[in-house]
């Protein structure tokens, strides 16, 4: 395992912590998308699981918890909203009904067709381009693991 590096100094102020970054970047991150999902009646969360799901339908819920990087008590009533929706199925597992496994509907299966316009038009509002989005991806996932293996 290698050393981690020291700050040479600490943050005193809110503003100067990243943690207030990744904070407020995160609100408005989630401002931006409203607008376009609300026609979709999705929340941010909501087409994040989706999203996931165009990857790879099927999933156990379990799985997607772990890639949405949430705890499952939070994604099943998301998932119950989705299912309410029409988008989803959830269905418990064959040999061990303990599992529970997601499938896209064909509703939730149309919604794919929507999202390439829904993130080029965040994308444009960053004003960033698509390099720095791209360091900046594989910064914050690198933070998000380091912290994950240090929770």
């Amino acid at each position: 395992m290698s050393a981690k590096p020291k700050p040479a100094k600490l943050p005193s102020r809110a503003d100067d912590m990243f943690c207030f970054s990744v904070y407020s970047a995160s609100h408005v991150i989630n401002r931006a998308y409203a607008p376009l999902l609300r026609p979709l009646g999705l929340t941010y969360p909501q087409y994040i699981a989706l999203t996931f799901l165009w990857e790879q339908d099927g999933l156990g819920v379990g799985d997607l918890s772990r890639r949405l990087k949430m705890e499952s008590s939070t994604v099943t009533p998301l998932l119950k909203r989705l299912q309410q929706l029409g988008h989803i199925e959830r269905k418990r597992g064959t040999e061990d009904e303990r599992q529970v496994f997601v499938t896209l509907t064909e509703s939730g299966k149309a919604l794919k067709d929507k999202a390439p316009r829904i993130t080029a038009c965040v994308v444009e509002s960053t004003g960033l381009e698509p390099t720095v989005l791209e360091d900046l991806v594989t910064t914050l996932s690198r933070l998000t693991d380091n912290l994950m293996q240090d929770a």
